[in-house]
């Protein structure tokens, strides 16, 4: 099957190389522009552009794709007969959609129509779901609204983070999309339309997602401190100043505090949360300072009786 691939994140690249290692006759590869990373913020090239140099295949990283002419003309050249795109972070126009015989074929990091939109992944376990997963669909002018393909889960562990879920999902995808790949080539795989009753949405994080509102409980907040992981994490404020909450987890037994009061039991320093529960502060990290433990915090800055976060 010739196809183009259209991809940026480093969650795309398992795709990618799934697909050179089963032999798809790749013609070419499309990714975001290089943009400037890092404190020099020097020009670095996405994840997806750096595998496919490796893998010596052609790319190419047009700045904007709706009204391409010249991109139009050289994918028609190419006659695909599906494009596959992970995690590209551009809207597929209709001309594109509409050009090869399967379609545009896309690897989303949810159980869809659950987790619609761009942070399935941190949605997901920022909402306390035990379980996830990956969908093969085709594309449509909606926002992941077109039909399933092919699905497949795995369990979200009570330690798991955005960062340990997204490699493993990353993998799950790049076989299942070989998989939907060769069903579709051999008739054996059909698009079911989604329940778009069922559908829920992960909108792109803002920084005010990290924001910890202590009335939630502590479950609450400590799902989302790991989904929320690596950014925007999990802060607060204290004595005026913003307080980075590096790890955390509920505390076992229920304890007297008010929402947001800090309270130390033996070496442990606790936080009040919605419903009775406290959320046990293990590592944090004050404002233009390092990470430290909690008995550190409680060693260097004394929290007074009654003092709160937030």
């Amino acid at each position: 099957m010739k196809l183009v691939f259209c991809g940026t994140p480093e969650f795309a690249v398992p795709s990618l190389e799934k697909l050179v290692e089963a032999r798809f006759d790749l013609r070419l590869v499309l990714s975001q522009p290089d943009r400037p990373q890092g404190r020099g913020m020097e020009l670095t090239a996405p994840p997806v552009k750096q595998s496919a140099l490796r893998l010596g295949l052609p790319v190419i990283q047009p700045e904007k794709i709706r009204n391409n002419e010249d991109l139009q003309q050289q994918l028609a050249a190419l006659r695909p007969e599906a494009i596959i795109v992970v995690g590209y972070g551009r809207i597929i126009p209709p001309w594109m959609l509409e050009l090869p015989r399967f379609g545009n074929i896309n690897v989303h990091a949810s159980l869809l129509p659950k987790y619609r939109g761009a942070a399935p992944i941190q949605w997901a376990i920022a909402s306390g779901k035990t379980i996830t997963g990956v969908t093969t669909m085709k594309l449509d002018e909606g926002l992941d609204t077109g039909a399933i393909l092919l699905q497949r889960q795995i369990p979200i562990g009570p330690e798991d983070t955005a960062i340990t879920i997204a490699p493993r999902l990353a993998t799950l995808g790049a076989e299942l999309l070989v998989e939907t790949l060769h069903g579709l080539e051999q008739g054996s795989v059909s698009p079911v339309p989604q329940d778009h009753s069922r559908a829920t949405l992960a909108p792109i994080l803002k920084k005010e997602d990290g924001q910890v509102d202590f009335s939630r409980t502590a479950t609450e907040s400590y799902n989302r401190l790991r989904g929320f992981q690596p950014w925007p994490g999990a802060y607060t404020q204290f004595r005026g100043r913003n307080l980075k909450i590096m790890s955390a987890r509920p505390a076992p037994e229920s304890i007297p505090l008010a929402a947001g009061e800090l309270g130390m039991v033996g070496d442990r320093l606790l936080v009040g949360c919605g419903a009775g529960a406290a959320l046990e502060l293990l590592q944090v990290q004050p404002e233009g300072k390092k990470a430290i433990t909690a008995r550190e915090f409680m060693s260097g800055y004394r929290p007074a009786p009654g003092e709160k976060l937030g």
